[in-house]
C-alpha cells in the first residue's frame, strides 16, 4: 500500500488507482453477490424480501478491509471471508435472508465475475483515452506534415521524413489498439457462474435460468459454459494491454532520443517543477518518456505471468489463479499510467523546426546519397550511378565536403545534369516520396473510425 500511495500517481493514475483498489475489488464481488441474489429471486427460489435485504448488505463501507485481508490468507482467497461477514451482517436484520446469500456460486464466481466488472470500467477508461490521444495525434500530424527531418535507422541519419508521417505512425498503431479492445469486449466482460466444477448442480435444472438472470443483471454476456480453468479471456486482455504498452513505449523511445542534447528537434511540454534535476539546473529530462519506457520493459513480464497462468488444473486452478490476482490489475494500472504521459506529450508537443534543419545539414548532403542514385540512374545505368555516388559519399565524408560539389566534379555527372537539376533532387523537402499521403490516409482512417 504503501507504495501506491509513493509511485502509484507516477505510474498510474488516480482513475485506474480507484477502479483497482481495494475497496472497489470488495465492492465489485459484493456487486456479483446482489445480482445473484437478485437472479436467484426472479427465478422463484428465494423471496424477493430476502434479494433486498441482501443487497442492502452489499456494500464494502460495511466490512474492515484489513479483517477481510487476514482471513484470506488463511482462507485462501479474499471470497470466503467476505461471504461470511455478509451472511453474519444480513442475519443480523433477517436471518432466513442470509441462508440464500451466495445461493449455488463458489468463491472464484464472485472474485472472477468481480474482477469483470472492474475490467469493464477500465475499458471504459482506456477506450475513452485512446480516443482523445488518437484526436490529439491527428491534429498534431496534420500541423507537423511539413516539419523536415532526418529519418533514422539504427540510430544513424537516413534520407528525410517529417514529424507528421512519425506521428501518424503512433496514430496508426494507437487506432489498431482502439479496435482490439472493442473487439475483445464481448469475450472478456462475460460472466463467470459454475458453481463448484461448472456444473451449477446445487441449483438443479433453473441452473441455466439464474445464469441468464444473473447476466441481464450485471449487463454482461452468457458464456455457452463457465470458464474457471479457461483463462484465455482475461489473458487476452492482459495481452492486448501488453501491445498497447509497447506501442506507447516506442512513443517514449522517439521522444527521448528526439529530446537528447545533440538532437533537440522536439520536445516533452515543459512547465515549473517537470523534468528538471536535484543538482543540474539546465536540463529538461523526458519524464513523461521514462514512466512510459518503464511500463514498457515492466508489462511484458507481467503478461507472460498471465500467459503461464492459462495451464490450470482440471475444473479450478491451483497457484495458477491466484498469480492472476495482483498481475492483470498491475498490468491495467501501468498500461493507463503510459497512456496517460502520452496524452500529455501528445497535447504539449514542442517541435523545433530550425533544429531539425540544421541536423538535416550535418552530413553535407550524404543523407540524400540515394536521391542521388536515383538522380543519375534515370540518366545513365542504376550500376554506374551507385559507384559513381559510393565514390562520392566516401570523398565528401573524408573531406567533409558537400556531396553535390563532389558529384559535379565528376564529368559524367556534370555532363548527366546540370547543378541547379543536382541541388533540387538533393534538396530534404524534395525527397520525401508519399509521406504526405500516408499522414492523409492515417488520419482520415482515424475520422472515419470516430464516427
Amino acid at each position: 500500500m504503501s507504495r501506491q500511495r509513493l509511485f502509484g500517481p507516477l505510474f498510474s493514475t488516480s482513475q485506474m488507482l480507484e477502479v483497482f483498489s481495494d475497496e472497489q475489488r470488495i465492492q465489485s464481488m459484493l456487486d456479483f453477490e446482489a445480482a445473484l441474489a437478485r437472479a436467484v429471486a426472479r427465478a422463484g427460489i428465494a423471496p424477493a424480501k430476502a434479494a433486498k435485504t441482501i443487497q442492502a448488505g452489499c456494500d464494502a463501507k460495511h466490512y474492515a478491509m484489513g479483517e477481510l485481508a487476514k482471513e484470506a490468507t488463511a482462507a485462501g482467497n479474499v471470497a470466503i471471508p467476505l461471504v461470511k461477514a455478509l451472511k453474519a451482517f444480513v442475519a443480523k436484520n433477517d436471518p432466513k435472508a442470509a441462508e440464500y446469500v451466495h445461493w449455488g456460486a463458489t468463491s472464484q464466481d464472485a472474485m472472477d465475475t468481480g474482477l469483470v466488472l472492474q475490467l469493464r470500467e477500465s475499458l471504459k477508461i482506456f477506450s475513452g483515452d485512446l480516443a482523445k490521444l488518437g484526436d490529439t495525434l491527428a491534429k498534431s500530424a496534420k500541423r507537423q506534415a511539413g516539419a523536415v527531418m532526418a529519418g533514422r535507422t539504427w540510430l544513424q541519419q537516413g534520407p528525410p521524413v517529417t514529424l507528421g508521417l512519425k506521428i501518424a505512425g503512433w496514430l496508426d498503431a494507437v487506432d489498431r489498439h482502439r479496435e482490439r479492445l472493442r473487439e475483445l469486449k464481448p469475450r472478456v466482460l462475460a460472466l463467470q457462474f459454475g458453481g463448484a466444477v461448472g456444473t451449477l448442480a446445487a441449483l438443479g435444472e433453473r441452473g441455466p435460468k439464474v445464469a441468464r438472470a444473473l447476466a441481464e443483471e450485471l449487463d454482461l454476456e452468457l458464456p455457452a459454459i463457465p470458464w474457471h480453468a479457461q483463462r484465455d479471456r482475461i489473458a487476452e486482455i492482459a495481452t492486448a494491454l501488453g501491445l498497447l504498452t509497447g506501442t506507447l513505449g516506442k512513443i517514449g523511445r522517439d521522444m527521448a532520443l528526439l529530446m537528447q542534447t545533440e538532437v533537440g528537434e522536439a520536445f516533452e511540454p515543459g512547465g515549473p517543477g517537470r523534468g528538471g534535476s536535484s543538482t543540474m539546473p539546465h536540463k529538461r529530462n523526458p519524464v513523461g518518456a521514462a514512466t512510459m519506457l518503464a511500463a514498457g520493459v515492466r508489462v511484458p513480464a507481467l503478461v507472460s505471468v498471465m500467459l503461464a497462468s492459462m495451464m490450470q488444473e482440471h475444473e479450478r486452478g491451483l497457484g495458477g489463479w491466484q498469480a492472476e490476482w495482483e498481475t492483470l490489475p498491475e498490468i491495467c494500472l501501468l498500461a493507463h499510467g503510459a497512456l496517460a504521459r502520452a496524452m500529455e506529450i501528445a497535447e504539449g508537443l514542442e517541435a523545433d523546426p530550425e533544429r531539425m534543419s540544421k541536423n538535416l545539414k550535418m552530413t553535407h548532403g550524404l543523407i540524400l546519397a540515394e536521391a542521388a542514385v536515383f538522380a543519375l540512374a534515370e540518366r545513365m545505368g542504376r550500376t554506374e550511378a551507385v559507384a559513381i555516388v559510393e565514390a562520392a559519399c566516401r570523398e565528401a565524408a573524408a573531406k567533409e565536403r558537400e556531396l553535390a560539389e563532389v558529384l559535379l566534379e565528376d564529368g559524367r555527372v556534370s555532363q548527366a545534369m546540370t547543378r541547379q537539376e543536382l541541388e533540387a533532387r538533393l534538396e530534404p523537402k524534395n525527397y520525401l516520396g508519399s509521406a504526405s499521403q500516408w499522414i492523409e490516409s492515417v488520419v482520415a482512417a482515424h475520422r472515419g473510425a470516430r464516427k
